[in-house]
């Protein structure tokens, strides 16, 4: 089921980054010393109450050139086009001032829920400033403190109760997909060859926003399918593309929705430095992925052209070595009708379960195979591993000493799990904990 998906909007430098920072905590400080791995700033996931939602910094969309007003209100409407609910935050210390009375007027216009949060309360003398606020029409002002993370309960408290109705979820064993990649891959194809015009089945989906409609469709096996809407399949009027940070959010929203990504790339074009980072955001959301070559049928082609593009493609994606790779065509329709299969197969990898004495039974022949690393005299000893969560498959190993634990050892130990059971398609999270 989709995340209900909060903006934070308002003019620049009332701290919008300060609090996106605040709600989202570590989340964001994820950072892996790996190429093409990154995750923008402007987007993230939070958690109140045990209620989980992502999270929109549009103080982090930069539209070059602009003039002042018209930066702020595109950065307004962005917000409006992808928020559940929004967080219209202000400053106490400049009061209302004429740019926020504008950003006002551009959310009477959404129709959407509108929390008023007035930012830089940093003492109780400041909270008789709050009152100046309700002129702004948003009812009660929720003072906050960015700087001391004062207020964000209450501010949280009103957020998650304006939450869409969660109660139409998908059916039991639909498998929720999206279509990422840089523009001009052939997404849009893929979508419309896998439908095809006379099978077509499209639906509101509870939870989504109303300009992204996910479809359902059931492939000839009976299997049901939840194709989650991306820029670039459906998109009404005006959508800023000239922001490449907003494609940013809207590909990371599509991820963060999935169960399993496509990640397609053109194959006649080959692969580019975007590419890169797109691909980075799925494998760091720990989802299913595979990655799928489109235009296949416009590559000219010999006995070796196949596994030479494959062997390119996993020297520029290391970190995707258990992806598995599909070739097809959407104007042929090449290889589609195995991507379903696929599909299915990647989500059942993603989502099991090995259960703990299996799992040590491998670890321990691993380290009877290769035994662990020592250092001045001291040696890792990895006492017993077990699965703590699914989607992605993670592992906690219990030890003498997590800093002993070398990347190349973990990969070690990952390969051995991987050998044994089948995770195609999956990251593998491993975590070392000190045995207490």
């Amino acid at each position: 089921m989709p995340k209900p998906v909060v903006a934070i909007v308002g003019r620049p430098n009332v701290g919008k980054s300060t609090i996106f920072n605040r709600i989202a905590g570590d989340r964001i400080s994820i950072v892996e010393d790996t190429p093409g791995v990154t995750r923008d700033r402007i987007y993230a996931n939070g958690e109140w109450l045990g209620r989980q939602f992502s999270l929109i910094d549009t103080g982090g969309i930069d539209i070059d050139d602009a003039p002042f007003i018209k930066q702020i209100t595109e950065q307004a409407e962005i917000a409006i086009d992808e928020a559940d609910v929004i967080v219209y935050l202000v400053s106490a210390k400049e009061g209302v001032t004429d740019a926020d009375e504008h950003v006002a007027q551009i959310l009477y216009r959404s129709d959407k829920p509108v929390v008023l949060a007035v930012n830089k309360v940093d003492n109780p003398e400041l909270r008789a400033e709050i009152y100046d606020f309700y002129a702004l029409g948003f009812g009660d002002p929720y003072p906050i403190s960015g700087a001391h993370g004062l207020g964000l309960g209450d501010m949280l408290d009103a957020v998650i109760k304006e939450f869409p109705d969660s109660s139409g979820e998908d059916e039991p064993g639909t498998i929720r997909f999206s279509l990422i990649g840089r523009p001009n891959v052939g997404k849009s194809s893929i979508v419309n060859a896998l439908l095809g015009e006379d099978r077509v089945i499209v639906s509101d989906v509870a939870g989504t926003t109303r300009d992204a409609i996910d479809t359902k469709f059931t492939d000839e096996e009976g299997n049901r399918f939840v194709m989650v809407d991306t820029a670039g399949i459906r998109k009404k009027g005006k959508v800023y593309e000239n922001t490449e940070r907003y494609a940013v959010m809207r590909a990371l929203k599509a991820i963060d929705n999935s169960d399993v990504a496509l990640f397609i790339i053109n194959g006649e074009e080959g692969i580019r430095e975007q590419d890169k980072r797109v691909a980075g955001y799925a494998h760091e959301a720990g989802k299913g992925i595979i990655i799928v070559v489109n235009k296949w049928d416009l590559v000219k082609k010999d006995n070796h052209t196949m596994q030479e593009f494959e062997a390119y493609i996993r020297d520029q994606f290391v970190y995707l070595a258990y992806a598995p790779i599909i070739f097809v065509s959407a104007k042929t329709t090449q290889r589609l009708a195995q991507l379903p299969a696929l599909i299915q197969k990647v989500n059942t990898n993603h989502s099991r379960r090995i259960q703990s004495s299996v799992l040590n039974d491998v670890i321990m022949d691993a380290i009877a195979m290769n035994p662990t690393p020592s250092d001045n005299g001291k040696r890792l000893r990895v006492y017993y591993a077990t699965q703590v969560a699914i989607q992605p498959p993670t592992f906690v190993v219990f030890v003498n000493d997590p800093d002993m634990m070398h990347f190349s050892y973990e990969r070690f130990l990952e390969n051995q799990i991987r050998n044994a059971f089948d995770f195609t398609g999956t990251p593998i999270h491993m975590i070392e904990r000190r045995r207490k």
